[in-house]
């Protein structure tokens, strides 16, 4: 089942987030991007357990992929793929460009983003802490 984030959830996208980044917990206050109006973090949840999350930033006009990430033993099972549509087809009707950033040596997570139409707007040189380049993805909204 996938559905908005709650209060109860805020332990296990910790545990979730701390995997793909260590300092997850301590640069993303989930009390406060609970309350934010523009933060949105949807989970996937397979009996009673929280096995992925992503988060994204909606603006009017635009969306900012955050995070995406699935325990290690759900990977590969379209956990991903569907938390991805569910958000892309919950958009409000304003929305024209969704953007994200990844690791240029990331290939699982591009060809995924590919999958949903993304495309490789500019390379990031150095964007992340250890010195790795990162892909720009974009996608346009038609409707």
């Amino acid at each position: 089942m996938i559905r908005y984030f709650l209060e109860k959830d805020f332990e296990s996208i910790y545990s979730l987030g701390n995997e793909l980044s260590s300092s997850f917990s301590k640069t993303n206050k989930l009390n406060e991007i609970y309350k934010d109006s523009f933060h949105r973090i949807l989970v996937y949840e397979k009996e009673n357990k929280v096995i992925g999350f992503l988060m994204y930033i909606e603006l009017t006009d635009t969306v900012d992929i955050l995070d995406i990430i699935v325990q290690k033993e759900y990977r590969n099972q379209n956990v991903a793929s569907c938390l991805i549509d569910y958000m892309i087809s919950d958009l409000e009707d304003t929305v024209k460009l969704i953007t994200l950033e990844v690791r240029k040596n990331n290939n699982p997570a591009i060809n995924l983003y590919k999958k949903f139409g993304f495309e490789i707007i500019n390379i990031r040189k150095k964007y992340y802490a250890n010195g790795e380049d990162g892909y720009l993805m974009g996608r346009v909204i038609e409707r």
